[in-house]
């Protein structure tokens, strides 16, 4: 019987060149050649029994001096690919260069280049069987499409050093439970598959928390992170609150912001200084008025993340040269619609060229288009057919579209016809305002009265006051909204 300590005798006066190194074969998946490693002493014909081995990714039994020799060599290897092996000195490497080999060929199957290695050469610390193939067996697992697979390892190469069951399994749990859906979850990762090395408890966690607590529904939360996962990254108390509490400053509600988060998470992801305050400094030195930032905001919040200043000079020009429309005209348009800063100007021009067309002169097109800048969005097809409506059915002067431009916003078919008729059935005579500035349910309520309410110029919104209806003392309880509803309305219908 071979005892441990004769085993160790013997092996001591063996040399390293006795021993039957392990070859990368031996990992191979699809080979069929045993594991076995073999250990002879004396003469060929009296040798120990066969020994059967698990997976082992150093190869043979090495002494200080041989472990030095395997990595000289190793290190030889890795710079005639181009390698450069300065950060493996710290790093325990195979010992032989057939698995260093077997790594490198493999990274290079599913698409790594000698470049991406060089950008994280400690990738090759990771052994194929016991790193590599788990890892990536589980993102294709979890939606990550096999072709993709070398660009996700690219992105974030430390995922290989990870383990599937402590590390990267419970972060798709904690997505899922996030209502990510499940054929989101590899889209998600893709995106940002930094993910996969946070800790649960930590900074993914608390953001979630703290959305929540701002009114942002939990049942969206799992929307938001598949439309923008940097979100999980983001620390509370640097990023995200600051930010939420300069726009609460400017007059927009949690409730409101909750809702644009909702839609639009990736305003979370614009830079604070720099470009949020930067851009709400911005229009106030175009002349938007500060009590109008909130609903400029809510309106359009994607206004906090543009080139505003650039955009803004250009079209305040544009304005000035094609429709002399003033500065203060042009804070005035952009206060009622902050997307004209991002619309062409030729898509600008087609709804202004229908209105000079009809004989309006410069000054009342610019006038309507301050009134109502809606108009600069309109599909010209459907303006001929209003406008046609209003010369040949409603017979009224062109004055009366001037005055109120918004007649051009309404249906047609839903709204002008059906009100048009009703009036003229009743023999009754108004403004385009009174008829069609107001919900079905008041529309019925005027053809009942047995008077014509004051004229008003429609709805006023105020910050930090009541949306105030001039001349109107009647108004129902469905219309009586605070200013955050009105807010939530705009934000909704955007």
């Amino acid at each position: 019987m071979v005892t441990r300590r004769k085993l160790l005798n013997l092996l001591s006066t063996l040399n390293v060149s006795d021993l039957l190194p392990f070859h990368a074969n031996a990992f191979n998946p699809f080979s069929k050649t045993p594991k076995t490693l073999r250990v002879y002493y004396g003469s060929q014909s009296s040798k120990l029994p066969e020994y059967e081995m698990p997976s082992v990714t150093w190869g043979v039994i090495q002494g200080r001096k041989e472990k030095l020799v395997s990595r000289v060599i190793i290190f030889d290897y890795l710079k005639g690919l181009g390698i450069i092996p300065d950060e493996l000195h710290d790093l325990e490497l195979p010992s032989t260069v057939d698995v260093m080999r077997e790594r490198v060929e493999f990274l290079q199957k599913i698409g790594l280049t000698v470049d991406d290695i060089n950008n994280y050469p400690l990738i090759l610390g990771c052994s194929v069987r016991k790193n590599m193939i788990p890892v990536l067996g589980y993102l294709e697992k979890i939606g990550i499409a096999r072709p993709k697979l070398g660009e996700f390892v690219k992105n974030y190469p430390q995922v290989l050093h990870a383990s599937v069951i402590v590390e990267l399994a419970p972060v798709v749990k904690f997505l899922r439970g996030l209502d990510v859906e499940k054929d989101d979850i590899g889209y998600v990762l893709q995106k940002y598959p930094e993910l996969l090395g946070f800790k649960l408890e930590g900074t993914m966690s608390t953001s979630v928390a703290y959305l929540v607590s701002i009114g942002v529904n939990p049942r969206d939360i799992g929307p938001m992170v598949t439309q923008y996962p940097y979100l999980l990254g983001m620390r509370v108390g640097t990023v995200i609150k600051p930010m939420i509490d300069y726009l609460v400053d400017l007059g927009l509600p949690k409730k409101v912001l909750a809702r644009m988060l909702e839609k639009r998470a990736y305003i979370l992801g614009y830079d604070f200084l720099e470009t949020v305050k930067s851009n709400v400094e911005c229009l106030i030195s175009f002349g938007v008025r500060r009590e109008c930032l909130a609903s400029v905001i809510a309106q359009h919040p994607q206004i906090l993340g543009l080139p505003l200043k650039a955009k803004l000079s250009t079209q305040q020009y544009f304005f000035s040269l094609k429709l002399k429309v003033d500065p203060e005209g042009f804070a005035r348009v952009v206060e009622n619609m902050p997307q004209v800063v991002s619309l062409h100007q030729h898509v600008i021009m087609k709804p202004v060229d229908f209105l000079l067309g009809r004989t309006l002169t410069v000054e009342d097109v610019a006038s309507m288009v301050i009134k109502c800048p809606q108009l600069l969005a309109l599909r010209v097809e459907l303006m001929k057919n209003s406008y046609y409506f209003f010369k040949s059915e409603m017979g009224r002067p062109l004055k009366e579209l001037v005055e109120f431009p918004e007649y051009f916003t309404y249906s047609l078919e839903s709204r002008i016809k059906p009100r048009y008729q009703k009036l003229k059935s009743k023999g009754i005579r108004c403004s385009l305002n009174w008829m069609l500035n107001c919900s079905d349910q008041r529309f019925e309520e005027r053809l009942q009265g047995h008077y014509i309410e004051t004229e008003s110029v429609g709805p006023r919104f105020c910050m930090g006051g009541k949306l105030e209806l001039p001349g109107n003392d009647m108004m129902s309880d469905e219309e009586d909204e605070s200013d955050d509803e009105v807010l939530y309305r705009r934000t909704v219908s955007l």
